[in-house]
């Protein structure tokens, strides 16, 4: 992994958990298997804990660690460093994808009550104005009734979607593959033209690539917001950008294609856009959350114990 990434993932308290399962290289992490530190160390590893910044885990690596059991990643999708010769060698999978999941559906939950209270807008009239009246009723906001649909019932979309139980949604969720739920599952274009705000948490496939373009931001009814968490090719920026312009439309974007926007991108400067630079995951003080996944795991492994977060191969195309 990225070296600066180590001490927040593992702070002292989940190294020693770490510790009491396995000898961690006292050398700290590698991001190149060239790595002189790495080259006369991999014959001999047995456990490889991997996170944002890992090189690719191929034949190459693989034959030069033939004494590999796990790869336990303390980040979330797998699917830009291990190639399938890992599953096919029999190696177990780990991520902790689940605990970087945690802080992605807490940001989407507060966009959506943000958002259901007219927060976004407001703001940017009062920084307009400078002034407000005390007690104005603002007849077109509020959460209780509010219809939020969840595009995508993802690991993220289900944990955002159990997070919106307390409050007084209607909710309604679209994902062609996401079996039975609790609340309604609609068609694409139903949950765009009947949502008050539309949050999105598909993974990005060749199937979703641009899922929400043109003719589909055209269906979002005048004064929904749109909140994106993952990933930002699901939308057509050029045609999100000329439905924000309009001004018909709100949205929140953690996440962009290209990402960074281009300095000249007129999504910084719409006052019905707020644009976060990627921060939803995991961040700071929630890195050591991903750090005790792993080490829970790895404890797992050497009990002997299924993995709790397992990963197959079967999964990587479905992977967010």
């Amino acid at each position: 992994m990225s070296p600066e990434h180590w001490p927040q993932l593992f702070p002292a308290d989940v190294r020693r958990r770490l510790e009491q399962f396995a000898l961690v290289d006292p050398a700290g992490p590698v991001d190149r298997f060239d790595d002189p530190r790495a080259l006369d160390r991999l014959a001999e590893v047995e456990v490889l804990i991997s996170g944002w910044g890992c090189p690719a885990v191929d034949r190459l690596f693989l034959e030069a660690a033939p004494k590999l059991r796990a790869v336990l990643h303390a980040a979330g999708s797998v699917k830009g460093h291990l190639s399938r010769e890992v599953w096919e060698r029999g190696i177990v999978v780990s991520s902790a994808a689940a605990a970087n999941a945690v802080p992605v559906a807490e940001f989407a939950l507060g966009a959506i009550l943000m958002a259901g209270k007219g927060a976004f807008d407001l703001r940017e009239r009062y920084r307009r104005e400078r002034t407000f009246e005390l007690g104005y009723i603002h007849p077109d906001i509020g959460n209780n009734g509010r219809t939020v649909g969840l595009i995508g019932a993802s690991r993220i979309g289900r944990m955002v979607l159990d997070l919106l139980r307390p409050f007084g949604f209607r909710v309604q969720v679209y994902d062609p593959y996401a079996g039975d739920l609790d609340v309604p599952t609609v068609d694409l274009g139903t949950l765009l033209r009947t949502s008050d705000i539309v949050s999105v948490h598909a993974p990005l496939t060749t199937e979703t690539q641009h899922l929400l373009g043109r003719s589909e931001l055209a269906l979002l009814r005048d004064g929904a917001t749109l909140i994106n968490t993952a990933r930002g090719q699901l939308i057509d920026t050029d045609a999100l950008t000329a439905e924000l312009i309009s001004g018909r439309i709100t949205a929140v974007l953690d996440v962009t294609e290209p990402e960074p926007l281009p300095s000249a991108s007129p999504l910084f400067e719409l006052p019905n856009a707020f644009v976060t630079p990627h921060i939803a995951g995991s961040h700071g003080n929630e890195l050591a959350r991903l750090g005790l996944c792993v080490a829970d795991e790895l404890a797992r492994l050497v009990a002997g114990e299924p993995l709790r977060f397992g990963i197959g191969i079967a999964d990587l195309d479905r992977a967010a």
